[in-house]
């Protein structure tokens, strides 16, 4: 089929649009940006350690909440508490398991080196386990530019054949469409969702850019508008490059031993104390306007304690947790759904029926249905999948990326990382993880929705996805473990939103509380992130503790930089 070539005023059209969106965001961001440095550096000078500081919850943010304040507060280890309802600590970021009974990550957060501008500070404080005299940072960075990403299988369809995906396949109204939502304020956005500002075009879900978008970042068609937009804006430097996601940056290992570990033994050589397997149910507050909390309210083996706040000591909560109510399955059983209230949702809600200007979680943890999706990861004795694998996609392990069949009716991705992606991973032994966004769906060759499979009956319809049917029975032979993982609440900080929604992490009249998650209120970042919840983290920190030695890694503002919008704008007419 010959391309249609673009009129001069389509092209006209589009790149006005797009060159007063970026000089209308230049003056929002600067105007929000004088506000809000005003709002979080308004410091006194003194730094006052003569405090307590208790975390609600153990995932990143909470970690990195407690590094900043022993690197750049200068506090003793021992004053800082960590309170975790789990007997593990790192939340969302995971990675377990070993050659017998398999190996299992419920997700798989990607890191980016040109946008993750306070990770990359952090980590690079944080010494390195696998490189003695290296940090983190150092070390994730010398992998990733050693194992560089180039996908050549990002699409998939129902034949089995790779798709050309160079063009993102647009038309004109969708070029317009997107560049009218880079003009539109975010204040106008209010629980709208993606399908509601496309619904105009028969196209735009059928384009090689929303199956890649979508797929690579999670988001549902019932998805924010308005996180859709941040998307577009923050990651406007990966628009030009979503086909091959070379911008992606790989740790060595899993999440939990590449990022959390490290993160978890330099708190522990600080004397940080850990508080397992404890669940906050509730906190208290002083009467009054100012927001100040007194007392926080525990449940550890049954027993309640109650932990009561000096007037000096701070008290910073995860107001929200999308892992929440994970639960796994095995090779010959499905796992259990739980759609009840989510624990840290539920404390979310107390908290916030007790003072104003803390959210509301009702629309990110009242939805299941809608927020659910499901991961598995694949253990086995041997290379023989992984092989056929490769040579179907053209990538070895570690260099592809997301592949997606785009045609599969629970919306099945892939992604094979570099071999050993676990610590005590044998050298005999493989493993790989995908995920479904459409649970409730009937498989295409199991008939069954994807959420009531086995571990097995996943495998087997992602072996006829690829068109391995022939092979089956020998791939089968090899499995040690396939692990399901459904979590019901993986998308809830995609959920449509009114601004008020999501409280900003030192809320207005806070005098000790803060909240740090994907939860929060950060103007122009994007949530489902490690930077988001670090620089949650650091925002905290500093503004809790008025600390203004140091100043927080602004947003990169790729978006009005003429260089990458220009190739924005190729990309979308490619």
């Amino acid at each position: 089929m010959k391309r249609r070539k673009c009129s001069c005023i389509e092209i006209a059209a589009f790149i006005t649009i797009t060159t007063v969106a970026a000089l209308c965001t230049k003056k929002c961001f600067n105007k929000n940006r004088k506000n809000n440095m005003k709002r979080y550096f308004d410091l006194k000078e003194a730094l006052d350690t003569n405090r307590d500081v208790y975390f609600i919850g153990g995932g990143l943010g909470s970690l990195a909440g407690a590094a900043y304040l022993i690197r750049d507060c200068r506090m003793s280890g021992d004053r800082i508490h960590i309170i975790e309802a789990l007997p593990i600590l790192g939340g969302s970021n995971d990675g377990a398991g070993d050659d017998h009974s398999g190996f299992s990550c419920r997700g798989g957060c990607m890191l980016n080196e040109e946008t993750y501008e306070n990770f990359w500070e952090l980590f690079q404080s944080i010494p390195s386990i696998e490189m003695p005299g290296k940090s983190v940072t150092e070390e994730i960075l010398n992998f990733d530019h050693l194992h560089p990403t180039q996908a050549q299988a990002r699409l998939i369809n129902k034949d089995g054949k790779i798709l050309d995906v160079h063009s993102m396949g647009f038309n004109t109204k969708d070029r317009l469409l997107l560049g009218k939502l880079m003009l539109t304020p975010e204040t106008k956005l209010d629980n709208l969702t993606i399908q509601e500002w496309f619904k105009n075009s028969k196209n735009f879900f059928k384009t090689n850019f929303w199956y890649m978008w979508q797929t690579t970042f999670a988001f549902q068609r019932w998805s924010s508008l308005l996180e859709f937009k941040r998307y577009m804006e923050r990651m406007i430097f990966e628009f030009s490059r979503i086909e091959t996601l070379e911008g992606v940056t790989r740790t060595r290992f899993n999440q939990y031993e590449s990022v959390v570990l490290p993160l978890k033994t330099y708190l522990e050589k600080h004397g940080v104390d850990f508080s397992m397997s404890a669940a906050v149910e509730d906190i208290d507050f002083a009467e009054g306007e100012k927001i100040t909390a007194t007392k926080i309210h525990t449940l550890r083996d049954g027993i309640k304690e109650v932990i009561t706040l000096k007037s000096t000591d701070l008290c910073i909560m995860t107001n929200g947790c999308m892992s929440d109510n994970s639960t796994v399955g095995g090779l010959h059983t499905p796992p259990k759904v739980d759609f009840s209230a989510s624990l840290s949702g539920k404390l979310w809600s107390r908290v916030a029926s007790k003072k104003p200007g803390l959210g509301n979680p009702e629309p990110f943890f009242d939805h299941p249905y809608e927020t659910n999706w499901e991961s598995f990861t694949v253990t086995l004795k041997g290379n023989i999948l992984l092989r056929k694998i490769e040579q179907f996609s053209g990538n070895i392990p570690g260099s592809g990326a997301l592949m997606t069949f785009k045609d599969s009716s629970w919306l099945m991705s892939i992604v094979v990382a570099a071999q050993s992606h676990f610590k005590s991973q044998p050298m005999d032994t493989t493993i790989f993880w995908g995920y479904g966004l459409y649970t409730d769906h009937i498989g295409d060759y199991v008939k069954k929705p994807m959420r009531e499979c086995t571990g097995e009956e996943i495998l087997i319809e992602l072996l006829h996805h690829l068109h391995f049917e022939k092979d089956e029975q020998r791939i089968l032979k090899d499995v040690v473990n396939v692990i399901p993982c459904m979590m019901p609440y993986i998308d809830a900080q995609f959920q449509p939103r009114k601004m008020k929604d999501r409280p900003y992490v030192v809320p207005k009249n806070s005098t000790n509380f803060a909240m740090v998650s994907q939860f929060v209120e950060i103007p122009e970042d994007m949530v489902f992130t490690e930077e988001y919840s670090i620089r949650a983290a650091r925002i905290a920190i500093y503004t809790l503790m008025k600390y203004k030695e140091k100043k927080i890694c602004p947003v990169t503002p790729y978006k009005k930089q003429p260089k990458v919008l220009l190739k924005a704008i190729k990309t979308a007419y490619r």
